[in-house]
Protein backbone atom coordinates (compact mmCIF):
# COMPACT_ATOMS: atom_id res chain seq x y z
CA UNK A 1 0.00 0.00 0.00
CA UNK A 2 2.82 2.05 1.07
CA UNK A 3 4.21 1.72 -2.07
CA UNK A 4 1.35 2.46 -3.97
CA UNK A 5 1.38 5.44 -2.36
CA UNK A 6 4.31 6.43 -2.74
CA UNK A 7 4.74 5.93 -6.49
CA UNK A 8 1.32 8.39 -6.96
CA UNK A 9 3.00 10.91 -4.85
CA UNK A 10 6.47 10.60 -6.71
CA UNK A 11 4.39 10.96 -10.18
CA UNK A 12 2.38 14.21 -9.05
CA UNK A 13 5.63 15.72 -7.82
CA UNK A 14 4.75 15.89 -3.82
CA UNK A 15 7.88 16.18 -2.36
CA UNK A 16 6.47 16.42 1.30
CA UNK A 17 4.02 13.43 1.07
CA UNK A 18 6.61 11.50 -0.03
CA UNK A 19 8.40 12.29 2.61
CA UNK A 20 6.21 11.56 5.33
CA UNK A 21 5.50 8.16 3.42
CA UNK A 22 9.54 7.29 3.40
CA UNK A 23 9.32 8.29 6.60
CA UNK A 24 6.86 5.57 7.72
CA UNK A 25 8.83 2.60 5.76
CA UNK A 26 7.41 3.10 2.44
CA UNK A 27 11.35 1.69 0.46
CA UNK A 28 12.94 4.30 -1.65
CA UNK A 29 13.90 1.36 -3.76
CA UNK A 30 10.47 1.30 -5.54
CA UNK A 31 9.96 0.68 -8.81
CA UNK A 32 7.45 2.86 -11.42
CA UNK A 33 5.31 -0.18 -12.54
CA UNK A 34 4.88 1.72 -16.21
CA UNK A 35 8.27 1.62 -17.12
CA UNK A 36 10.18 -0.71 -14.39
CA UNK A 37 12.80 2.42 -13.07
CA UNK A 38 13.36 3.42 -9.85
CA UNK A 39 11.11 6.47 -8.09
CA UNK A 40 14.70 8.25 -8.17
CA UNK A 41 14.81 8.57 -12.21
CA UNK A 42 11.24 9.90 -12.43
CA UNK A 43 12.54 12.78 -9.91
CA UNK A 44 15.73 13.18 -12.10
CA UNK A 45 13.14 13.54 -15.60
CA UNK A 46 11.14 15.78 -13.44
CA UNK A 47 13.99 17.77 -12.23
CA UNK A 48 12.79 17.77 -9.27
CA UNK A 49 15.39 18.48 -7.04
CA UNK A 50 13.79 18.38 -3.42
CA UNK A 51 12.34 15.16 -4.45
CA UNK A 52 15.65 13.43 -5.38
CA UNK A 53 16.90 14.64 -2.26
CA UNK A 54 14.29 12.86 -0.26
CA UNK A 55 14.54 9.65 -1.84
CA UNK A 56 18.60 9.53 -1.47
CA UNK A 57 17.99 10.83 2.58
CA UNK A 58 16.40 7.70 3.20
CA UNK A 59 18.41 5.28 1.02
CA UNK A 60 17.80 5.56 -2.61
CA UNK A 61 20.82 4.57 -4.36
CA UNK A 62 22.10 7.41 -7.16
CA UNK A 63 24.67 4.31 -8.66
CA UNK A 64 22.14 1.58 -8.96
CA UNK A 65 23.01 0.20 -12.23
CA UNK A 66 19.39 0.38 -15.18
CA UNK A 67 18.72 -1.99 -17.70
CA UNK A 68 20.18 0.65 -20.23
CA UNK A 69 23.74 0.37 -18.48
CA UNK A 70 23.72 3.98 -16.50
CA UNK A 71 22.21 5.19 -13.43
CA UNK A 72 20.40 7.54 -11.63
CA UNK A 73 23.20 9.84 -11.13
CA UNK A 74 24.65 9.61 -14.91
CA UNK A 75 20.73 10.62 -16.03
CA UNK A 76 21.12 13.39 -13.47
CA UNK A 77 24.44 14.70 -15.38
CA UNK A 78 23.07 14.27 -18.97
CA UNK A 79 19.69 16.41 -17.93
CA UNK A 80 21.87 19.28 -17.41
CA UNK A 81 20.85 20.49 -13.98
CA UNK A 82 23.20 21.45 -11.18
CA UNK A 83 20.65 21.17 -8.27
CA UNK A 84 19.44 17.77 -9.32
CA UNK A 85 23.14 16.26 -10.00
CA UNK A 86 24.29 17.97 -6.64
CA UNK A 87 21.15 15.96 -4.95
CA UNK A 88 22.11 12.76 -6.57
CA UNK A 89 25.68 13.56 -5.27
CA UNK A 90 25.78 13.92 -0.94
CA UNK A 91 28.88 13.62 0.80
CA UNK A 92 27.49 9.96 2.16
CA UNK A 93 28.16 8.57 -1.50
CA UNK A 94 31.46 7.03 -2.21
CA UNK A 95 32.63 6.71 -5.91
CA UNK A 96 35.03 4.71 -7.14
CA UNK A 97 38.02 6.27 -9.34
CA UNK A 98 36.52 4.73 -12.65
CA UNK A 99 32.81 6.07 -11.88
CA UNK A 100 34.31 9.50 -10.91
CA UNK A 101 35.95 9.52 -14.32
CA UNK A 102 32.52 8.27 -16.46
CA UNK A 103 30.56 11.41 -14.53
CA UNK A 104 33.29 13.90 -15.58
CA UNK A 105 33.30 12.43 -19.56
CA UNK A 106 29.73 12.42 -19.23
CA UNK A 107 29.35 16.13 -17.94
CA UNK A 108 32.99 16.89 -20.57
CA UNK A 109 30.36 15.44 -23.63
CA UNK A 110 27.71 17.51 -22.86
CA UNK A 111 29.62 20.44 -22.14
CA UNK A 112 30.99 20.55 -25.51
CA UNK A 113 27.96 19.19 -27.46
CA UNK A 114 25.12 21.21 -29.60
CA UNK A 115 22.04 19.79 -27.48
CA UNK A 116 19.51 20.13 -30.21
CA UNK A 117 21.82 18.16 -32.38
CA UNK A 118 22.42 15.18 -29.99
CA UNK A 119 18.78 15.23 -29.19
CA UNK A 120 18.15 14.39 -33.17
CA UNK A 121 20.63 12.34 -33.13
CA UNK A 122 19.31 10.17 -30.33
CA UNK A 123 15.58 10.42 -31.49
CA UNK A 124 16.21 10.57 -34.95
CA UNK A 125 13.24 13.24 -34.88
CA UNK A 126 14.08 15.91 -37.38
CA UNK A 127 12.93 18.72 -35.51
CA UNK A 128 12.60 21.54 -34.41
CA UNK A 129 13.29 21.46 -31.01
CA UNK A 130 11.17 23.12 -28.36
CA UNK A 131 13.44 25.96 -26.37
CA UNK A 132 11.96 27.11 -23.37
CA UNK A 133 13.63 29.26 -20.42
CA UNK A 134 12.69 27.45 -17.22
CA UNK A 135 13.70 29.06 -13.84
CA UNK A 136 15.37 26.74 -11.06
CA UNK A 137 12.03 26.23 -8.02
CA UNK A 138 14.44 28.40 -5.51
CA UNK A 139 14.71 30.87 -7.50
CA UNK A 140 18.97 31.43 -7.64
CA UNK A 141 19.00 30.84 -11.33
CA UNK A 142 17.18 29.70 -15.13
CA UNK A 143 18.00 27.33 -17.84
CA UNK A 144 17.15 27.07 -21.39
CA UNK A 145 15.23 23.80 -21.66
CA UNK A 146 14.82 22.05 -25.07
CA UNK A 147 12.90 19.21 -25.73
CA UNK A 148 12.50 16.83 -28.82
CA UNK A 149 11.36 13.31 -29.65
CA UNK A 150 10.13 12.81 -26.09
CA UNK A 151 13.70 13.85 -24.47
CA UNK A 152 14.57 16.58 -22.45
CA UNK A 153 17.95 18.65 -21.36
CA UNK A 154 18.74 21.71 -20.04
CA UNK A 155 22.24 23.63 -21.04
CA UNK A 156 23.25 23.56 -17.61
CA UNK A 157 26.16 20.85 -18.29
CA UNK A 158 29.08 23.31 -18.00
CA UNK A 159 27.79 24.30 -14.26
CA UNK A 160 27.70 20.38 -14.04
CA UNK A 161 30.88 19.91 -14.89
CA UNK A 162 32.08 22.30 -12.34
CA UNK A 163 30.51 21.00 -9.56
CA UNK A 164 31.80 17.99 -10.51
CA UNK A 165 35.25 18.65 -10.76
CA UNK A 166 34.98 20.68 -7.13
CA UNK A 167 33.54 17.59 -5.63
CA UNK A 168 36.16 15.54 -6.75
CA UNK A 169 39.28 18.11 -5.89
CA UNK A 170 40.10 18.51 -9.68
CA UNK A 171 38.86 21.89 -10.09
CA UNK A 172 39.66 23.49 -13.23
CA UNK A 173 42.01 26.76 -13.33
CA UNK A 174 40.68 29.94 -12.60
CA UNK A 175 40.72 31.13 -16.57
CA UNK A 176 38.81 27.83 -17.91
CA UNK A 177 36.12 28.50 -15.40
CA UNK A 178 35.78 31.77 -16.55
CA UNK A 179 35.79 30.88 -19.81
CA UNK A 180 32.63 28.49 -19.45
CA UNK A 181 30.93 31.01 -17.33
CA UNK A 182 30.89 33.45 -20.34
CA UNK A 183 29.69 31.33 -22.80
CA UNK A 184 26.42 31.44 -20.91
CA UNK A 185 26.20 35.49 -20.52
CA UNK A 186 23.99 35.87 -17.92
CA UNK A 187 24.98 36.07 -14.25
CA UNK A 188 21.02 34.66 -13.57
CA UNK A 189 22.17 31.32 -15.42
CA UNK A 190 22.73 28.26 -14.11
CA UNK A 191 26.22 27.92 -15.31
CA UNK A 192 27.67 31.37 -14.27
CA UNK A 193 25.85 31.13 -10.83
CA UNK A 194 27.96 27.08 -10.13
CA UNK A 195 31.00 29.05 -11.44
CA UNK A 196 30.47 32.30 -9.22
CA UNK A 197 29.57 29.62 -6.39
CA UNK A 198 31.79 26.98 -6.52
CA UNK A 199 35.36 29.53 -7.12
CA UNK A 200 34.31 31.58 -4.08
CA UNK A 201 34.82 28.26 -1.77
CA UNK A 202 38.09 27.88 -3.13
CA UNK A 203 41.42 29.39 -1.31
CA UNK A 204 41.14 32.84 -0.68
CA UNK A 205 44.39 34.86 -2.03
CA UNK A 206 44.74 32.90 -5.36
CA UNK A 207 41.11 32.80 -6.38
CA UNK A 208 40.40 36.96 -5.26
CA UNK A 209 43.78 38.16 -7.10
CA UNK A 210 42.70 36.45 -10.71
CA UNK A 211 39.31 38.24 -9.87
CA UNK A 212 40.74 41.48 -8.91
CA UNK A 213 42.75 41.29 -11.77
CA UNK A 214 39.65 42.05 -13.67
CA UNK A 215 38.49 45.09 -12.28
CA UNK A 216 39.96 46.98 -15.33
CA UNK A 217 39.45 44.46 -17.91
CA UNK A 218 37.60 46.78 -21.65
CA UNK A 219 35.52 43.63 -21.40
CA UNK A 220 32.22 44.49 -19.13
CA UNK A 221 31.29 40.70 -19.02
CA UNK A 222 35.11 39.72 -17.01
CA UNK A 223 34.37 42.57 -14.92
CA UNK A 224 31.03 41.77 -14.09
CA UNK A 225 32.02 38.00 -13.42
CA UNK A 226 34.76 39.46 -11.23
CA UNK A 227 32.77 41.55 -9.56
CA UNK A 228 29.67 38.94 -8.87
CA UNK A 229 32.85 36.49 -7.49
CA UNK A 230 34.73 39.47 -5.36
CA UNK A 231 31.65 40.66 -3.86
CA UNK A 232 30.46 37.04 -2.50
CA UNK A 233 34.13 36.14 -1.36
CA UNK A 234 34.16 39.51 0.35
CA UNK A 235 31.27 38.34 2.67
CA UNK A 236 31.70 34.88 2.71
CA UNK A 237 34.60 32.30 4.38
CA UNK A 238 36.73 30.70 2.13
CA UNK A 239 37.37 26.89 3.58
CA UNK A 240 40.77 27.85 4.48
CA UNK A 241 39.94 30.53 6.31
CA UNK A 242 41.64 33.28 4.79
CA UNK A 243 38.37 35.71 4.00
CA UNK A 244 39.62 39.05 3.08
CA UNK A 245 40.00 41.75 5.61
CA UNK A 246 37.42 44.87 5.59
CA UNK A 247 40.50 46.95 4.71
CA UNK A 248 41.30 45.47 1.28
CA UNK A 249 37.47 44.60 0.98
CA UNK A 250 37.20 48.80 0.47
CA UNK A 251 40.64 49.42 -0.87
CA UNK A 252 39.00 47.49 -3.82
CA UNK A 253 35.70 48.09 -3.78
CA UNK A 254 35.62 51.88 -3.02
CA UNK A 255 37.61 53.33 -6.30
CA UNK A 256 35.75 50.64 -8.00
CA UNK A 257 32.50 52.07 -7.41
CA UNK A 258 33.96 55.63 -7.92
CA UNK A 259 35.08 54.96 -11.46
CA UNK A 260 32.98 52.05 -12.96
CA UNK A 261 30.98 52.98 -15.95
CA UNK A 262 28.38 49.74 -16.90
CA UNK A 263 25.36 50.34 -14.68
CA UNK A 264 25.32 46.08 -13.89
CA UNK A 265 28.58 45.87 -12.53
CA UNK A 266 28.29 48.97 -11.04
CA UNK A 267 25.27 47.85 -9.09
CA UNK A 268 27.64 44.82 -7.72
CA UNK A 269 30.41 46.62 -6.81
CA UNK A 270 28.12 49.63 -5.26
CA UNK A 271 25.98 47.11 -3.42
CA UNK A 272 29.98 45.51 -2.39
CA UNK A 273 31.68 48.79 -1.07
CA UNK A 274 28.43 49.84 0.97
CA UNK A 275 28.79 46.68 2.94
CA UNK A 276 32.16 47.97 5.07
CA UNK A 277 32.27 48.94 8.41
CA UNK A 278 31.63 52.30 9.85
CA UNK A 279 35.03 53.78 9.84
CA UNK A 280 34.29 54.01 6.31
CA UNK A 281 30.80 55.48 6.45
CA UNK A 282 31.43 59.51 5.40
CA UNK A 283 33.02 57.73 2.11
CA UNK A 284 30.29 55.39 1.44
CA UNK A 285 27.26 57.75 2.07
CA UNK A 286 29.35 60.28 -0.17
CA UNK A 287 29.55 57.35 -2.79
CA UNK A 288 25.44 56.75 -2.44
CA UNK A 289 24.90 60.60 -3.01
CA UNK A 290 26.87 60.94 -6.36
CA UNK A 291 24.72 58.30 -7.67
CA UNK A 292 21.65 58.75 -6.24
CA UNK A 293 19.92 60.36 -9.59
CA UNK A 294 21.75 57.57 -11.82
CA UNK A 295 19.95 56.56 -14.29
CA UNK A 296 20.10 52.73 -14.81
CA UNK A 297 17.43 51.74 -11.90
CA UNK A 298 19.64 48.90 -10.80
CA UNK A 299 22.26 51.54 -9.70
CA UNK A 300 19.81 53.41 -8.00
CA UNK A 301 18.46 50.11 -5.94
CA UNK A 302 22.17 50.26 -4.19
CA UNK A 303 22.00 53.85 -3.41
CA UNK A 304 19.78 53.29 0.24
CA UNK A 305 22.02 50.91 1.97
CA UNK A 306 24.90 53.46 1.33
CA UNK A 307 23.43 56.55 2.25
CA UNK A 308 22.34 54.52 5.60
CA UNK A 309 23.49 51.19 6.32
CA UNK A 310 26.50 52.54 8.72
CA UNK A 311 26.09 55.89 10.80
CA UNK A 312 28.41 58.61 10.12
CA UNK A 313 30.08 59.82 12.86
CA UNK A 314 30.50 63.71 12.87
CA UNK A 315 29.07 64.42 10.04
CA UNK A 316 27.66 67.73 9.77
CA UNK A 317 23.70 68.65 9.71
CA UNK A 318 23.79 69.44 6.11
CA UNK A 319 25.00 66.29 4.90
CA UNK A 320 22.60 64.74 6.99
CA UNK A 321 19.84 66.07 5.40
CA UNK A 322 21.36 65.97 2.09
CA UNK A 323 21.31 62.16 2.19
CA UNK A 324 18.01 61.59 3.87
CA UNK A 325 16.43 63.91 1.38
CA UNK A 326 17.95 61.83 -1.56
CA UNK A 327 16.40 58.31 0.21
CA UNK A 328 12.97 60.03 0.24
CA UNK A 329 13.51 61.12 -3.18
CA UNK A 330 14.30 57.40 -4.05
CA UNK A 331 11.08 56.24 -2.12
CA UNK A 332 9.32 58.38 -4.20
CA UNK A 333 11.27 56.71 -7.61
CA UNK A 334 9.44 55.71 -10.53
CA UNK A 335 11.06 52.13 -10.42
CA UNK A 336 8.99 50.08 -7.89
CA UNK A 337 12.31 47.56 -7.04
CA UNK A 338 14.01 51.25 -5.98
CA UNK A 339 10.81 52.38 -3.60
CA UNK A 340 11.30 48.60 -1.95
CA UNK A 341 14.77 49.22 -0.98
CA UNK A 342 14.48 52.75 -0.08
CA UNK A 343 11.00 51.80 2.05
CA UNK A 344 13.06 48.93 3.93
CA UNK A 345 15.87 51.70 4.55
CA UNK A 346 13.73 54.18 5.82
CA UNK A 347 12.65 51.03 8.35
CA UNK A 348 16.39 51.35 9.57
CA UNK A 349 16.97 55.54 10.08
CA UNK A 350 17.05 56.38 13.48
CA UNK A 351 18.43 59.32 13.63
CA UNK A 352 15.89 62.58 13.88
CA UNK A 353 14.56 62.70 10.21
CA UNK A 354 11.74 65.17 9.86
CA UNK A 355 8.47 64.19 7.55
CA UNK A 356 9.77 60.41 7.73
CA UNK A 357 6.19 59.40 8.82
CA UNK A 358 4.39 61.21 5.91
CA UNK A 359 6.69 59.82 3.22
CA UNK A 360 6.41 56.23 4.87
CA UNK A 361 2.78 56.69 4.68
CA UNK A 362 2.91 57.47 0.58
CA UNK A 363 3.75 54.02 0.08
CA UNK A 364 1.10 52.35 1.94
CA UNK A 365 -0.81 52.27 -1.55
CA UNK A 366 2.80 50.92 -3.48
CA UNK A 367 2.07 47.88 -5.78
CA UNK A 368 4.54 46.33 -4.38
CA UNK A 369 3.34 44.28 -1.29
CA UNK A 370 6.45 43.94 0.57
CA UNK A 371 6.93 47.89 0.63
CA UNK A 372 3.95 48.33 1.91
CA UNK A 373 4.91 45.93 4.97
CA UNK A 374 7.81 47.84 4.86
CA UNK A 375 6.03 51.20 4.90
CA UNK A 376 3.76 49.98 7.69
CA UNK A 377 6.67 48.92 10.11
CA UNK A 378 8.35 52.13 10.14
CA UNK A 379 5.11 53.70 10.83
CA UNK A 380 4.70 51.61 14.03
CA UNK A 381 8.72 51.70 14.75
CA UNK A 382 8.35 55.77 14.70
CA UNK A 383 4.82 55.59 16.66
CA UNK A 384 2.73 56.82 14.12
CA UNK A 385 -0.86 55.44 14.78
CA UNK A 386 -1.41 55.48 10.82
CA UNK A 387 0.61 51.85 11.31
CA UNK A 388 -2.54 50.07 12.83
CA UNK A 389 -4.50 50.64 9.16
CA UNK A 390 -2.47 50.10 7.41
CA UNK A 391 -1.49 46.30 9.07
CA UNK A 392 -4.96 45.58 9.27
CA UNK A 393 -5.13 45.78 5.13
CA UNK A 394 -2.09 43.75 4.82
CA UNK A 395 -3.51 40.84 6.53
CA UNK A 396 -3.18 37.70 6.66
CA UNK A 397 0.06 38.50 7.77
CA UNK A 398 2.29 35.20 7.94
CA UNK A 399 4.84 34.26 11.13
CA UNK A 400 8.12 33.69 10.42
CA UNK A 401 8.05 34.96 7.29
CA UNK A 402 9.92 38.19 5.82
CA UNK A 403 9.40 40.47 6.30
CA UNK A 404 5.68 39.90 7.67
CA UNK A 405 7.45 38.93 11.08
CA UNK A 406 9.66 42.07 10.81
CA UNK A 407 5.94 43.84 10.88
CA UNK A 408 4.71 41.72 13.56
CA UNK A 409 7.39 42.61 15.95
CA UNK A 410 7.41 45.97 15.28
CA UNK A 411 3.26 46.15 15.87
CA UNK A 412 3.57 44.49 19.00
CA UNK A 413 6.13 47.01 19.84
CA UNK A 414 4.01 49.66 18.96
CA UNK A 415 0.49 48.35 20.74
CA UNK A 416 2.69 47.92 24.52
CA UNK A 417 3.73 51.28 24.03
CA UNK A 418 0.23 52.85 23.12
CA UNK A 419 -0.94 50.64 25.96
CA UNK A 420 1.79 51.95 28.28
CA UNK A 421 0.69 55.66 27.52
CA UNK A 422 -3.29 55.49 28.26
CA UNK A 423 -3.88 56.99 31.47
CA UNK A 424 -5.03 55.18 34.40
CA UNK A 425 -8.87 55.17 34.82
CA UNK A 426 -8.42 54.86 38.65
Amino acid sequence: MRSTELVEAVRRGDAEAAGELLAGGADPETCDPADGLPLLCAAVAAYDAKLAEALVGVGADPLRPLPDGGSPLLRAVDGGSTAVTSALLPETVGLTSAQRAELLDRARFWTGADLEAELRRRTGVPGPAVRERVEDPDGYCHYEQITLGGLTVRDGHAGVLILLEERFGTGAPFDEVLARALVRPDRDHAVWTEAVVRLSWRRHEPTWAAAAALRDHPDRLRRLFAADLLRLMAVSDPLDGSRASAGQNFALFFPWASTEEDPEVLALVLDAAADEGEEHAEEIGALGLRYATHPDPRVRCEVPSALFRWRAGGEGAQTRSARLDALYALARDPDRAVRERAAYQLTHVVEEAPGIEDVLAGLLDDELRETRVHAARGLALHGDPRCVEAARRLRPLVPDAWPDDDLMRAMWRYEEAATRTVPDPD
